[in-house]
């Protein structure tokens, strides 16, 4: 029960401290909005001639990208609760924690799963405002915030994994931007993985937001996934628990500098 509480008042201050931020909040949002406006419908344009809507599995440009846009904004969501880690080391939040009685294995896992949680509601309000913007199924809402779900997890453990070895919030930001923007691309958030060139489909094919577009695609747009769901499904969830168990096992062995 105690390790329980430790695991709830993670969740609780990482979901307060979100939505006290209302510029956090408010910057989050307008950054897919602007990518599927200005992009979206850029390339919406673009795409607008006969037989266009064979490239993107019988549907229009906008519909097809939607899922990736809904997928990309919990995964760069999740990656940035790295940055708290690295705040809480610099206003000693994390130092309390290191000395406390607590479980420090259920902390981590609080911190994932309100990582998670923040990225998943703005993911949300991003996904109720596409329904004016592209043809989506509204029976593949439920599924498609699963699998968001699963990525934020295992997107926020990752971030943390990284952010228990950096010593500045600069630098985790240089190399988070360094893996954000080509794990974006490699996903097929934004185009086809057939119509990449070889190398990029093996990068693509290790990359963990591919297989969330791809099932968030097949669910909200009813194009046929590029691998199977059990496979999206299932790399998902594992990459979850590795991503969040190498998270824990750093914050095991961290110590009070």
């Amino acid at each position: 029960m105690k390790s329980m509480r430790v695991l709830m008042t993670m969740v609780y201050r990482e979901l307060k401290r979100f939505i006290r931020s209302r510029a956090r909040v408010l910057g989050s949002l307008l950054n897919p909005l602007i990518w599927l406006i200005f992009f979206g419908k850029g390339w919406a344009g673009a795409f607008n001639f006969p037989g266009a809507k064979m490239i993107f599995g019988g549907v229009d440009y906008m519909t097809y990208l939607v899922p990736g846009i809904v997928a990309m904004t919990v995964f760069n969501m999740g990656f940035m609760q790295g940055i708290t880690l690295i705040w809480d080391r610099q206003f000693g939040f994390l130092k309390e924690l290191l000395v406390a009685p607590a479980s420090r294995v259920e902390a981590i896992i609080g911190r994932s799963i309100g990582g998670a949680l923040m990225a998943l509601i703005q993911g949300t309000i991003i996904l109720a405002l596409s329904f004016t913007l592209a043809d989506l199924k509204l029976s593949g809402v439920v599924p498609t915030l699963l699998l968001a779900f699963l990525v934020g997890i295992a997107v926020s453990g990752m971030g943390m994994a990284i952010a228990m070895r950096m010593t500045s919030m600069e630098g985790f930001q240089i190399i988070v931007t360094m893996l954000m923007l080509p794990m974006t691309f490699l996903s097929g958030a934004f185009y086809p993985i057939s119509t990449m060139p070889k190398w990029m489909q093996y990068l693509a094919k290790i990359n963990p937001l591919t297989y969330a577009v791809d099932g968030a695609r097949y669910y909200l747009a009813g194009i046929n996934p590029t691998f199977s769901l059990a496979i999206d499904w299932g790399v998902l969830s594992l990459l979850a628990v590795i991503f969040v168990g190498i998270a824990a096992v750093e914050f095991r062995k961290a110590t009070i500098d």
